[in-house]
């Protein structure tokens, strides 16, 4: 098994790919993204966090979180979040599915991937690349041909506050090379 290290900085910004167990697709339908949404409101009332950009396709979600001044703990974070939507899912579905003896014993249900990307964000540059990153991912993706006709984004709040212009995410010369899934 790789010997993976986080890196955590206290007060720090951070993008995070977060991905369904086998990339199923969970988050079609409402309930399911009402599940997802419950769940990172009630961490955020326990453990605060800016969620600076989001975007939730069918199998994945990326965000960008800025965690508060002295705190680094994005993985209690993301734990209670996974948790969380994972026992409203199941509830909600009635799934009792096999699980071995490694997932019992790692607390796993099968829902999620065992862990997530993380990616301190090192400057304005990349801050603002990997938000781009965000906002264009439906369109990389081919659910839609503009930014600005996927739901699921935080990008309809960016183009309220006048940091895009809504026909921005479609253009091809977007230059996102240095921000990854």
């Amino acid at each position: 098994m790789p010997n993976y290290k986080r890196n955590f900085v206290k007060g720090g910004s951070y993008f995070f790919t977060v991905v369904t167990q086998n990339r199923n697709k969970l988050f079609c339908s409402e309930i399911t993204r009402k599940h997802l949404r419950n769940a990172i409101n009630t961490c955020q009332e326990r453990w605060p966090f800016e969620g600076v950009a989001w975007v939730l396709l069918d199998d994945h979600l990326h965000t960008v979180w800025t965690l508060p001044e002295g705190d680094d703990n994005y993985s209690r974070r993301w734990s209670f979040i996974k948790r969380k939507f994972t026992e409203a899912y199941l509830a909600e579905n009635s799934h009792d599915e096999f699980r071995s003896t490694s997932k019992q014993n790692k607390r796993e249900r099968g829902v999620w991937q065992r862990r997530f990307w993380e990616h301190t964000l090192r400057d304005k540059t990349d801050f603002q690349r990997h938000i781009d990153y965000i906002h264009y991912n439906p369109v990389k993706h081919g659910f839609v041909n503009h930014a600005k006709d996927y739901p699921f984004s935080t990008f309809h709040q960016y183009v309220r506050d006048g940091v895009y212009d809504e026909n921005w995410g479609i253009s091809e010369d977007i230059d996102l090379s240095t921000a990854k899934e």
